[in-house]
C-alpha cells in the first residue's frame, strides 16, 4: 500500500526489462478484482458476489525481476440506469487505448451474450496486443470447456488466450508469462515495493463498503458511497478513522444501521478487521450514515464523492 504515489526512473535493470499497462476489461462480476489480487499476492481490490462491486478504475502493481506489470482493475461494462453507471462505463472504456496489453476477460461458466460481444468489438479495434481470459474454469465441467472456449475465441481475434481459475489460481503462471511476453521492453515505473496508486484512506473507505455489500441485499448496497473524512495514523502504531456511508433515502438509512444499531455494528467490525490486516496495527473505526437524494444520478453529487468524470 502506499501514501504517497509517485513516479520513479529506476536504474541498472537488464537489458531485455519490460514493463507497461495491463488493461482487465469485462462485463461486471466476471473475476475482474479477484484476478487482479491473485496475481498480486495481497488484496488491493474489494471483492463482491454483487454485479459492479468495482466503480473506478485503481492500478495494481507487480514487480519482478525482468518485468513491472501495471495492471489496471476497470468496472463492469455494462448498460448504464444512471449517471454513476455512465461514469463507470466510461472510466472502463478509457482505459482501453491506453494500454500497452488488453485482457478481456469472460466468465466461461456462461455462453457468450450481448455485453461479451459488444466488448470484444471494443477490445477489437486496439492496437495494442489482446488476450482472451476464458476465467471460472473451476465452474465448467472438464468434456464442456473445449465447446464453450471456441464461442468466446469466436467473437474476435486476439493474440492468445488462456483458461484459468482466479479463485484458484489455476493458469495464473502461464498468464504472467504470456503478459510480460506481450509488454515492451521499458523501466520500471514505480518502486518495487509499491502495489497500489490507491491512498490508504481510499482503500479504507473501499473495504467499509464491501463489507455493506457483504451484509446487505437487493438496491440498497449499489446506493451507498463512502467517503473517510479522517484518517489519522498514531504515535502507538494504531489508526483512527471516521467515515460518513452515505444512502439515497430514509428507508435505506434504517437498513444499514438496524435494529438498535446492529447491522451497523456488523458492518463496522467486519470492516475494521479487514483494516486492520492492511494496515497491521489496530483501528478505531467511527461510521455515520446519511442521506444523500438520488446523488447516483446527479453529477455534482457523483463529484462530490469522488468520482469525478473521466478526462477526455
Amino acid at each position: 500500500m502506499t501514501t504517497e504515489p509517485e513516479l520513479t526512473i529506476s536504474e541498472e535493470l537488464p537489458a531485455d526489462h519490460r514493463s507497461g499497462y495491463v488493461a482487465v476489461i469485462g462485463k461486471p462480476n466476471v473475476g475482474k478484482s479477484t484476478l487482479m489480487n491473485a496475481l498480486l499476492g495481497q488484496k488491493v481490490a474489494i471483492v463482491s458476489p454483487k454485479p459492479q462491486t468495482t466503480r473506478q478504475p485503481l492500478l495494481g502493481i507487480l514487480t519482478r525481476p525482468e518485468a513491472q506489470l501495471i495492471f489496471v482493475d476497470t468496472p463492469g461494462i455494462h448498460l448504464p440506469h444512471h449517471a454513476l453507471g455512465e461514469y463507470m462505463v466510461a472510466s472502463a472504456k478509457q482505459a482501453i487505448p491506453d494500454a500497452d496489453l488488453v485482457c478481456f476477460l469472460v466468465d466461461l461458466s456462461g455462453e457468450p451474450d450481448g455485453a461479451d460481444r459488444a466488448i470484444a468489438k471494443l477490445v477489437s479495434a486496439v492496437r495494442a496486443p489482446k488476450l482472451l481470459l476464458l476465467n471460472k474454469a473451476d465452474l465448467v465441467p472438464a468434456e464442456a470447456v473445449e465447446a464453450r472456449a471456441a464461442a468466446y475465441r469466436a467473437l474476435g481475434t486476439f493474440d492468445g488466450d488462456l483458461v484459468i481459475s482466479a479463485l484458484q489460481g489455476a493458469g495464473l503462471d502461464a498468464l504472467l508469462q504470456a503478459m510480460i511476453q506481450r509488454l515492451p521492453l521499458g523501466p520500471r515505473y514505480f518502486p518495487e515495493e509499491q502495489v497500489t496508486d490507491q491512498y490508504m484512506r481510499s482503500i479504507a473507505a473501499e473495504m467499509i463498503r464491501e463489507q455493506v455489500l457483504n451484509h446487505l441485499e437487493q438496491e440498497v448496497p449499489h446506493a451507498v458511497a463512502v467517503v473517510v473524512e479522517e484518517y489519522k495514523e498514531r504515535e502507538d502504531g494504531s489508526t483512527y478513522i471516521a467515515a460518513n456511508v452515505f444512502v439515497e433515502k430514509e428507508s435505506q438509512k434504517g437498513i444499514i444501521i438496524g435494529a438498535q444499531g446492529s447491522m451497523l455494528k456488523r458492518i463496522g467490525q467486519a470492516a475494521r478487521a479487514e483494516i486492520e490486516a492492511m494496515t497491521g496495527g489496530k483501528v478505531f473505526l467511527e461510521l455515520w450514515v446519511k442521506v444523500l437524494k438520488n446523488w447516483r444520478k446527479e453529477p455534482h453529487l457523483l463529484k462530490r464523492l469522488g468520482y469525478a468524470p473521466p478526462r477526455r
